[in-house]
């Protein structure tokens, strides 16, 4: 892992400044607990956001897809730019101006790299693994022509940034004496219990790494 502080003069926080991390670990964990991320390029003068999977292998973030993907086939030829966001709350205050919320997040620019085909299949068993832990051990091995028809491209993080908020409201110091009720309503995900592909033609047991599903996620 990079011990390099990852700030730029692109990626510095100027609004809240006081919120933002530079530092690797603080993003790399962001990175690693989010699995959704939006990709931002430009397409014929046009700028467009993509939300797609993404999983962190290293000090590169990937991204992969069809061929046929225009976000693909465009973050291929320019620089781009990619967030992520957890929300860990609501923060409610007693105006409305001060409501808020509890985050996490991340923004990484830079240019990708195409994986070349011959660390293709590595990159996505890396990034299935990453993403749904234990479960590479269960599936049979990709075929060469699964690799050529998809697209993976990484994206080194050497400039990225973190923006967090943690902590309860901040008010007014007169409204503190108002009868309102103010305060975080945390906000958590879940997993329900799998539902089995009514196509299955044998009976298979759940396996475990299913069941705690990400719960061995970074």
């Amino acid at each position: 892992m990079t011990t390099e502080d990852l700030r730029t003069e692109r990626t510095t926080v100027r609004r809240m400044a006081e919120r933002a991390a530079y530092d690797a670990a603080t993003v790399y964990a962001i990175l690693d607990e989010a699995y959704l991320c939006h990709v931002g390029v430009i397409v014929d003068d046009l700028p467009i956001v993509i939300p797609t999977l993404h999983a962190r292998i290293g000090d590169d973030l990937i991204l992969h897809g069809s061929p046929a993907s225009r976000m693909l086939r465009t973050a291929k030829t320019q620089e781009i730019s990619v967030t992520v966001t957890l929300v860990d709350g609501f923060v409610l205050a007693r105006s409305a101006l001060h409501h808020s919320m509890n985050y996490r997040s991340v923004m990484v620019v830079g240019r990708p790299e195409v994986v070349p085909d011959h660390e293709k299949a590595a990159t996505l068993d890396a990034l299935v693994e990453q993403l749904t832990p234990g479960r590479i051990p269960y599936l049979r091995p990709m075929t060469d022509k699964e690799a050529r028809g998809t697209t993976v491209l990484r994206l080194p993080l050497t400039e990225a940034s973190a923006k967090i908020r943690t902590g309860p409201p901040g008010d007014e110091p007169e409204d503190y004496e108002l009868p309102i009720w103010a305060g975080v309503v945390p906000v958590t995900e879940s997993y329900g219990a799998p539902e089995t592909d009514p196509a299955m033609r044998m009976d298979v047991e759940v396996p475990d790494h299913v069941t705690s599903f990400r719960s061995s996620a970074p």
